[in-house]
C-alpha cells in the first residue's frame, strides 16, 4: 500500500507537470496553485496593497488583472507578518519565484529533519514521502513551517531561547503551534516562552510599524470570516484535504452541529493526552510524536500539505529501539495519509482522522508501558541515528 501510494503520488505529479502550459496548468490554474497567493502577498508589499488586498474582491480583480478575467478565485489567509519574510518574492517572476520558494523550503526542511542521520534509506523517505509531493503540487508553505517546529523541538533543551525563537516564527502559522504553550509550562520551559513571546511581539510590531495598523483589522473582519466560511461551507477537492475530525464530517454529510461536536470531543481528547505525556517524564521520541499527532487531531482546520512534519516523526521513530512492526506499519499509514486522505475522502470514505487517533493511542499506549520514575521535564531531543 505504501509502495502504491509513493508510486501514485509520483506518477501523478509528474503527469501534473507534464500537461502544463506555463504558467497554468490544466484547469487554469497557476503551477502551484496556491502559491500565487504568496507571491501576490509580496507583490501587495511592493505596490502598498497589503491591507487592501485582505479583501476577496478587491484580491480577485488584481488576479484577473493579471492573469484574465477567468482566473480561478483565491483569497489571502496569512497573519501580515508573513509579510515581513515574503516581500523579496516579489521581485522575481512568478514561475521563477515558485522554484525558489520550493527549493529553498525543501532544503531547510531536509536540513532540519535529517540532522545526524546517514541512512540513506531514511533520507529517500524524508525526501519523497506524500506531504513533500503534495507541498510542491499546492506551491504551500509545509516545508518551511516543518523546519521551524522540527528545530524548535529539536533544540528545546540545549537551546531554549533558539527554540522559542523558531517557534515565534511559527505563528506565521498559529495553528500548528496551538499546543506548544501548552508544553512548554507543563515542562517547565520559561526561557523558551520568554523568547517565543519576545519574538512575536517584536513580529507583530514591526508589521504594524512597516504595514500600517490598519492591516490587522482587515486580517481580521476580512481574511478570518472567509476562512470558517472555507470551513464550513467549502467544497469539491478542499474538504478531502483536510484530515479533521470536523472535515471529515462534513464530506460525511453530518449537520454542522454534529461536526462541530465531534470535533469538540476529538480536540478535548488530544488536549487531555498532551497533558497526560507532558505531566511527567516520559519517552522523549513517543513524547514528540504524540505532541505533532495532537496538534493535527486538535484543530477542524489543517491540510495535508502541513504534514510534511510527520517524515521526519517517522525517521525519529524508526530509529527509536522500542518500535515495533505494528508500530512502523501505523507510522506508514499516517507517513501516507497527505495522499489517502484526499482519495478517501473523494470516494465518500471520510475516516481520514481515525488514522491519526489510532496513531496517537498507540503512542499513549507506548508510553505507559515504558513509563519512567524519573521526574523532570522531557527530553525532546531527536533520538539516535541507529538501533
Amino acid at each position: 500500500m505504501t509502495v502504491a501510494a509513493v508510486v501514485f503520488a509520483i506518477v501523478f505529479e509528474g503527469a501534473y507537470f507534464i500537461s502544463v502550459t506555463p504558467p497554468f496548468d490544466p484547469l487554469g490554474y497557476l503551477i502551484g496553485r496556491d502559491f500565487v497567493g504568496t507571491w501576490m502577498s509580496a507583490r501587495s508589499v511592493l505596490e502598498g496593497q497589503s491591507a487592501a488586498w485582505f479583501d476577496f474582491d478587491t484580491f480577485n480583480a488584481a488576479l484577473q488583472q493579471l492573469f484574465g478575467p477567468d482566473f480561478p478565485l483565491h483569497h489571502l489567509t496569512y497573519p501580515p507578518h508573513l509579510l515581513l519574510f515574503v516581500w523579496p518574492l516579489g521581485f522575481l517572476p512568478y514561475l521563477v519565484a515558485y522554484a525558489t520558494w520550493c527549493a529553498l523550503g525543501f532544503a531547510l526542511y531536509m536540513l532540519a529533519a535529517a540532522k545526524g542521520e546517514r541512512r540513506t534509506d531514511r533520507l529517500v523517505m524524508l525526501a519523497i514521502s506524500p506531504a513533500v509531493l503534495v507541498n510542491v503540487f499546492a506551491g504551500q508553505n509545509g516545508f518551511f513551517t516543518a523546519a521551524l517546529l522540527i528545530g524548535g523541538v529539536s533544540l528545546l533543551e540545549r537551546r531554549p531561547i533558539v527554540s522559542g525563537i523558531l517557534f515565534g516564527l511559527l505563528t506565521i502559522k498559529p495553528h500548528l503551534g496551538v499546543l506548544l504553550p501548552l508544553m512548554l509550562v507543563l515542562t517547565g520551559q520559561w526561557r523558551c516562552i520568554a523568547a517565543a513571546a519576545a519574538t512575536t511581539v517584536a513580529l507583530l510590531v514591526t508589521a504594524t510599524a512597516i504595514f500600517g495598523a490598519d492591516i490587522w483589522g482587515a486580517y481580521v473582519e476580512l481574511s478570518l470570516p472567509k476562512q470558517r466560511d472555507i470551513l464550513e461551507y467549502a467544497n469539491g477537492i478542499l474538504p478531502p484535504m483536510m484530515p479533521t475530525a470536523f472535515m471529515n464530517a462534513r464530506v460525511a454529510g453530518l449537520p454542522l452541529s454534529w461536526a462541530w461536536a465531534l470535533q469538540a470531543i476529538v480536540s478535548t481528547a488530544a488536549v487531555a493526552a498532551v497533558v497526560w505525556t507532558y505531566w511527567r517524564r516520559r519517552d522523549p521520541v513517543l513524547s514528540t510524536a504524540l505532541l505533532v499527532t495532537a496538534t493535527f487531531l486538535v484543530t477542524p482546520y489543517i491540510f495535508n500539505y502541513d504534514m510534511v512534519v510527520f517524515g521526519w516523526v517517522l525517521l525519529q521513530l524508526r530509529a527509536h529501539e522500542g518500535t515495533r512492526i505494528l508500530d512502523d506499519r501505523l507510522a506508514m499509514v499516517v507517513w501516507t495519509l497527505p495522499l489517502t486522505t484526499t482519495l478517501l475522502g473523494l470516494a465518500h470514505i471520510p475516516i481520514s482522522f481515525l488514522a491519526l487517533a489510532v496513531f496517537g493511542a498507540r503512542l499513549i499506549w507506548r508510553m505507559a508501558r515504558t513509563e519512567t520514575d524519573v521526574i523532570g521535564a522531557p527530553r525532546l531531543a531527536s533520538a539516535p541515528a541507529g538501533r
